[in-house]
């Protein structure tokens, strides 16, 4: 069976799912014309290429929003600007998109309030014609960020409004992971524990501990690792995608590993590479 495991030593975040898939092998170029199904693309353009964290070679994904998306907030994690830690400037590609298609997408997902409602994200990813095991996943994971946004505000699904998870980089970034671990053919998905991290971070309620509420909502059931790094490691994203895909948590399981790949956070650690592991390969 073709399993995908998540070694998340330094966390996880969707712009690093997204970075570990491509350096994997998947073809980001793919994804890219999936994603323009969602009419979403005069808001973004797409960027990845390759940066050395802390010795180790990664892909750096980001989406960087245009001045006709909304902004995100602060707790968009690591997404919206050009990165580069360690000079590695010379290997990003960026790739412009057209807009000629801008007069007929449909009007889900584009409202004007710096938010979008979990019934528009759904509407959307359905009206986009995505293949049937990426809608299913897409939809799977708004849903637990959806009832943990929910809970923590105490409303009910279909009144949750996405301000942070829902902003333009969250939506590619669920949705393209989607699309490359259906690419890459992957029957199975298994992950380590999750490191949070520790401390505060500033989001749009005030100050907040680490892990966020919402991530912490968002990773019950899932077994949490300790680790003494004094920022968030675990994204709402990032955790969504592990809590929802992965089907066990431990240690590697296995397997004949057939390949490997390194994707990039946006923060640079003194003494430990922030990126992720994944880690693809066959369990008889």
């Amino acid at each position: 069976m073709r399993t995908l495991y998540f070694d998340c030593f330094s966390g996880i975040s969707g712009d690093m799912v997204i970075g570990a898939l491509i350096d994997a092998g998947a073809d980001p170029l793919q994804m890219e014309e999936e994603l323009k199904k969602l009419n979403l693309n005069e808001e973004y353009t797409l960027s990845w290429g390759k940066v050395v964290k802390n010795g180790i070679s990664s892909t750096k994904f980001d989406v960087i929003l245009t001045s006709k998306s909304e902004q995100p907030h602060e707790h968009s994690h690591s997404h919206g600007h050009k990165h580069s830690h360690n000079g590695d400037h010379s290997h990003s590609h960026e790739h412009e998109h057209s807009h000629n298609d801008e007069h007929n997408h449909s009007h889900a997902l584009h409202n004007h309030h710096g938010s979008r409602t979990y019934k528009q994200i759904v509407e959307a990813i359905n009206e986009a014609n995505l293949n049937e095991s990426v809608t299913n996943m897409s939809i799977a994971i708004f849903k637990k960020i959806g009832e943990a946004e929910g809970h923590i505000h105490g409303l009910p699904l279909d009144k949750v409004h996405f301000h942070e998870v829902g902003a333009v980089d969250s939506i590619i970034d669920i949705i393209g992971a989607a699309i490359l671990i259906e690419q890459l053919g992957i029957e199975s998905v298994q992950s380590s524990a999750i490191p949070t991290g520790s401390g505060h971070i500033h989001i749009d309620h005030g100050i907040y501990p680490v892990p966020a509420p919402a991530t912490l909502e968002i990773l019950k059931g899932v077994p949490i690792a300790s680790n003494a790094i004094r920022s968030e490691l675990a994204t709402p994203t990032g955790a969504a995608i592990a809590a929802v895909l992965a089907e066990k948590f431990g240690s590697l399981p296995a397997m004949t590993v057939e390949s490997i790949g390194y994707g990039a956070g946006t923060k640079t650690f003194e003494n430990h590479p922030n990126v992720l592991r994944i880690i693809i390969g066959e369990i008889q």
